[in-house]
């Protein structure tokens, strides 16, 4: 049986020191189908550090997000798709107040759904942004977007008194209510959501976590972003190479002006 540590991390003061990004990832993340294949990923070069890259979404197919730990301590994964959070479905920043999975040292987890208990998840799969879970409540703000920060863990100092009003700041940042979405035009919206690839809320299957303890470090350690499109979409873009060339863009041929015909 496969089993997830829900975790809601603890705001108290001494967990708000700062961690220096490792110069390597402490996770690999990989987006696979139920029977363990993965979907097409091309990797993208950042400049903020972020982890990026594209994926091939394929239309009706169930997915998980499957994340090593490569490191041999506790990891904490903060996951989130369409910009929200897959244990509360809460609208989602990332940040070590929300809920997150705890991964240990050296295990391999597939997070296959949204929560909709301790005992069960609803799978996540491709479908049209129309019938996404994220556009249930109209949130575009992350439109096919799998984002995961993953924190390190903060060693509990030796025991002492909290003030209440502490907590209650915690709590109160964990559960802000989001800002409301900015409004634009009708048309263009519609237009875009009928291009865009989505996240559905699907069939319920049993899926057991269990609440354990974990204090994240201020900041994420690294940050995974990784934007899922439709094939269509992707050739579109130049993202993947789709068999149509352009004859004032080939940059397979790098060459001199040949000698012109010869004349009679």
């Amino acid at each position: 049986m496969k089993t997830f540590a829900a975790v809601l991390a603890l705001a108290g003061s001494w967990a708000a020191q700062a961690h220096s990004p490792a110069a390597q990832a402490p996770v690999t993340i990989d987006i696979v189908a139920p029977d363990g294949h993965a979907f097409r990923e091309i990797p993208m070069s950042t400049r903020d550090g972020s982890l990026r890259s594209y994926l091939e979404a394929e239309k009706g197919a169930r997915y998980e997000v499957r994340v090593h730990n490569t490191t041999g301590e506790r990891l904490g994964l903060v996951i989130a798709v369409d910009g929200r959070n897959i244990i509360n479905g809460s609208k989602s920043e990332l940040a070590r107040g929300e809920p997150m999975y705890v991964l240990e040292g050296g295990d391999t987890q597939s997070y296959a759904g949204w929560r909709a208990s301790l005992d069960a998840i609803n799978e996540f799969y491709f479908t049209d942004w129309s019938d996404s879970y994220a556009e249930a409540f109209g949130d575009r703000s992350a439109r096919g977007v799998i984002a995961v920060a993953v924190y390190r863990e903060v060693p509990p100092p030796p025991p002492r008194v909290y003030e209440d009003r502490e907590y209650d700041r915690g709590d109160a940042a964990a559960t802000a209510a989001p800002p409301a979405a900015s409004a634009g035009s009708r048309a263009a919206e519609k237009a875009a959501r009928d291009e865009s690839a989505g996240t559905g809320y699907g069939d319920r299957r049993v899926d057991r976590a269990y609440e354990v303890e974990f204090v994240a470090q201020s900041n994420a350690d690294s940050r995974h972003f990784i934007k899922y499109e439709w094939h269509d979409a992707l050739c579109r873009r130049q993202i993947l190479s789709c068999g149509e060339k352009n004859r004032f863009w080939d940059e397979s041929v790098l060459g001199f002006a040949p000698p012109p015909p010869r004349r009679r």
